[in-house]
């Protein structure tokens, strides 16, 4: 769903939600100024990877391209990065700029992230180079303590897939009914926050008394990545821990934390674009290949032991507005690549599923269609492969959508039911009730279907479906259709 303007946002920024993270801050000598300095921060860490950050900064005369040397003492392997070329020969890593990144003036800073694999110990880098030149040689390092994973022991249950349904580990039916809880993707790249509201355990008991039992939480990809424009009191470690304490108390109500990939990094100015800027303020076409490949791993590999949490690979995708081929627009759905029409390296949901995968998590995986969500036509013939076998097909639905009638269901999202679990991500309508919603719940009822209700924030309905003009769960006429109903099905 596209956001209310940011006006409305700005008029309904709720409270704050911050929490410390594994940094090791540089700490010089008094007086002393050292030729460069490097602060090197643990931002995630799981039980055979990690996800680290730096930031690098020149106290020498300027240049135009750098190169940042360090050695590895526990048996760490880097396996990706970004804004860097990274290279590792034995203990050796050696990050060096790309040609967007390299000028770097005296007493400028930049940052760079990596993923890596580690076993036994993951002890700190105590030495730097920056173009050959010591760092930090008045620093005293010290050890970040490491980040835990998410407890999962609450009350949500573990979930895969068997056949059409989702289930969980005593094979009982679970269908997701529940809300979304915006602001995770725009807080933090606008530089306002992280959470629009509170996410406190009285705001997640205020959802579980509306008898849902899944919240969808959108994220940002530069923000979980810490990337350097983030402010860094939103992005990396303090996300990241923001992220898995909202997880935390939504699994302790027994609800299912549905973590949405939602905005990304890459220019798009076509048809139907909803800004210019390159950085992952608004809705792209499809993801990125720089950024969310490494996003995805980092996820799973923060959440794979808690098999509670469904991943949502990407929020809208639309390439069918970028070209006017539908086979261009499966294929780039599916295999990413340069499609027609986006300038920036597309990450398919291939290229996702493998990267989830390949960081050990066995999680549950949705994977939304074309137009915006709203195309599910051809998703069996172009779904991703998913060695784990717990992929679900995921769908949007609002009023004004091409697809919103309950023909157009029989003839496109039946099928797709008849073979994968499927799940309406987003349901709403911008009518300020819920006369179109009740339709779509009665459909999808009838079909023993799952679906969440956009979006659990205190906008104006009439800007966008809000369901509440309170935290406290107050309904908006909109909302009071969704939460009457979730009522009756579970009194």
């Amino acid at each position: 769903m596209r956001h209310p303007p940011r006006s409305v946002l700005l008029a309904t920024a709720g409270a704050l939600a911050l929490v410390s993270g594994a940094v090791v801050p540089v700490v010089t000598a008094e007086g002393a100024t050292p030729a460069c300095t490097v602060e090197y921060a643990v931002t995630g860490q799981w039980d055979n990877g990690f996800q680290g950050s730096l930031k690098i900064t020149n106290n020498q005369a300027a240049t135009d391209s750098w190169k940042l040397t360090f050695d590895f003492a526990g048996g760490q392997k880097v396996t990706q990065g970004w804004n860097a070329k990274w290279l590792q020969s034995g203990t050796t890593v050696t990050a060096a700029s790309e040609s967007w990144n390299g000028t770097l003036g005296t007493g400028a800073s930049t940052t760079a992230g990596f993923l890596a694999s580690w076993s036994g110990t993951n002890a700190v880098p105590t030495a730097f180079k920056l173009n050959g030149t010591p760092c930090n040689t008045d620093t005293d390092p010290t050890t970040p303590p490491p980040t835990d994973p998410p407890p999962a022991d609450g009350t949500a249950p573990a979930l895969h897939v068997s056949g059409t349904q989702l289930v969980d580990s005593a094979g009982r039916t679970r269908r997701l009914l529940g809300v979304n809880r915006s602001g995770g993707e725009f807080m933090c790249v606008q530089g306002r926050g992280i959470w629009d509201g509170p996410v406190d355990d009285a705001a997640i008991k205020a959802i579980a008394d509306w008898k849902a039992n899944a919240v969808r939480i959108p994220l940002n990809e530069e923000c979980w990545l810490g990337l350097s424009h983030i402010k860094p009191e939103y992005g990396g470690a303090h996300y990241i821990n923001a992220v898995k304490d909202l997880v935390t108390h939504v699994e302790a109500h027994g609800l299912t934390p549905i973590l949405d990939l939602h905005w990304t990094y890459g220019q798009y100015t076509g048809n139907s674009a909803g800004c210019s800027d390159v950085h992952a303020s608004c809705q792209k076409p499809m993801p990125d290949m720089q950024y969310s490949p490494s996003f995805w791993s980092s996820v799973a590999g923060t959440f794979k032991d808690d098999k509670a949490a469904v991943f949502d690979l990407f929020n809208e995708p639309y390439p069918d507005r970028a070209t006017s081929s539908t086979t261009d627009a499966w294929k780039c759905w599916r295999d990413g690549g340069t499609c027609p029409g986006i300038s920036y390296e597309v990450a398919g949901m291939q290229d996702l599923v493998d990267s989830i995968r390949g960081a050990g998590a066995r999680n549950v995986i949705m994977a939304g269609g074309l137009a915006y969500s709203n195309d599910l036509s051809q998703w069996l013939t172009y779904r991703p492969t998913d060695p784990a076998g717990d992929l679900a097909a995921a769908y949007h639905v609002y009023n004004f959508n091409t697809c919103a009638n309950e023909s157009c269901w029989n003839s496109t999202l039946a099928p797709v039911a008849a073979q994968v679990p499927l799940v309406a991500g987003e349901i709403g309508e911008n009518t300020c009730s819920h006369g179109f919603v009740d339709q779509v719940m009665k459909w999808f009822d009838d079909h023993a279907l799952s679906y969440l209700g956009w979006t659990w924030n205190t906008w104006d309905c009439s800007s966008g479906p809000s369901l509440i003009t309170g935290y406290d769960g107050t309904p908006t006429a909109y909302g009071t259709g969704l939460r009457d109903h979730l009522r009756a099905l579970n009194p």
